[in-house]
């Protein structure tokens, strides 16, 4: 497919281990990252660390293409309503949820688990960061169709924990110095090397 040889692909392969192993003897085992570099890059970027505010939510859907014209809307909304009706005389959202929502996650009984806001689409978000456990939304439109949120449970925004963070932290500082003397290293060795161009 890519219109080329198992002979180059196999040098392609050997040439990209040999620049691998370089990096590695020459830059990679020098560079050390000190424990107090790793709490200074931690306490000096804050909002790297933070883990947004989570809600875990079910829905019940019920599909409508956004081309539909207002009769097919208004049909979707009809069902969606007679689902409502359902709840609010006592019936489970979960067992509804199995046998109406038109989303792959009724399997489920609509449980979409924990997410953040950035993570669904607008409308559906902020219907359901809006909810309070427990509580059902009212209908709400999305590009999707037609929905019924159920707010299960919250998670406040919480802090990585420096003890959490440090080996990535150490390991992102390391790949920063790896790429700065590597490319020290290659304007170095043009400074040196004698270049010639061919057009």
């Amino acid at each position: 497919r890519m219109n080329t040889s198992e002979i180059d692909l196999k040098s392609q392969f050997k040439r990209g281990m040999a620049v691998e192993q370089f990096i590695d003897d020459q830059i990679a085992q020098k560079i050390t990252i000190s424990r107090k570099e790793v709490k200074m890059y931690y306490d000096s970027h804050p909002d790297n660390f933070k883990k947004p505010e989570q809600v875990k939510a079910s829905h019940i859907l019920i599909k409508v293409d956004p081309q539909a014209d207002e009769s097919q809307k208004k049909e979707a909304r009809k069902k969606l309503d007679a689902i409502k009706q359902k709840l609010k005389k006592g019936e489970d959202f979960s067992t509804l949820a199995r046998e109406f929502s038109q989303c792959p996650s009724s399997s489920r009984g609509g449980d979409l688990s924990y997410f953040g806001r950035e993570q669904m689409v607008k409308p559906f978000s902020d219907a359901a960061f809006a909810l309070k456990t427990g509580e059902v939304s009212d209908i709400i439109e999305t590009r999707f169709g037609y929905h019924l949120i159920k707010v299960t449970d919250r998670k406040s925004e919480t802090k990585i924990s420096y003890q959490d963070a440090k080996e990535k932290v150490e390991q992102y500082l390391k790949q920063k110095k790896i790429f700065k003397e590597v490319n020290q290293y290659l304007e170095k060795v043009k400074r040196k090397a004698k270049i010639e161009t061919f057009l």
